[in-house]
């Protein structure tokens, strides 16, 4: 199975980056984490990212906050697909890291998920991961059958304690 590649901007993206690789743990997925900056480190981000594809990954997750341009400089130097996380900062609540992903000019793609949206950058990758992984998607059926089961025993204790008739 392809692995997925995971930049983070700056360590202190790493509680938002912990969601994700707590998922991509529950799924089985293998993955690495680095910290390169678009800015700070360009050419080590398009190092990574220049060979990531001949390196088994199959995807690239890349966080930072505020305008940081990671997804962009990454999605840049590959053709593997990029999920962009913007990642909130005390200055604009994430709304500049938000614009900055997802505003690529035609030609550089970044698909992008909520401000902080670790966990669902995780379930995107693994789901392009699925498409040529069997083994993989029927993890994913699973978890979301358990999703399913859990919120239904929310819904029946609610239910119980709210609904007298």
């Amino acid at each position: 199975m392809k692995k997925v590649g995971i930049i983070m901007g700056s360590d202190s993206d790493l509680p938002i980056i912990q969601k994700c690789t707590d998922m991509l743990d529950s799924l089985e997925i293998s993955y690495t984490v680095h910290v390169f900056s678009a800015h700070r480190t360009p050419e080590e981000a398009a190092d990574f990212t220049k060979s990531a594809k001949n390196n088994g990954y199959g995807v690239i997750i890349a966080a930072a906050g505020m305008a940081a341009h990671l997804a962009g400089a990454v999605a840049a130097n590959t053709t593997l697909p990029v999920i962009g996380i913007p990642c909130k900062s005390s200055v604009l609540d994430g709304m500049d890291a938000l614009l900055s992903t997802v505003q690529m000019p035609t030609g550089i793609p970044v698909a992008t998920v909520a401000i902080n949206g670790g966990g669902n950058a995780a379930l995107l990758a693994a789901q392009i991961l699925a498409i040529s992984d069997d083994d993989l998607a029927e993890r994913l059926v699973k978890m979301r059958e358990e999703n399913k089961k859990a919120v239904l025993a929310k819904d029946a204790k609610i239910n119980a304690q709210f609904n007298k008739q």
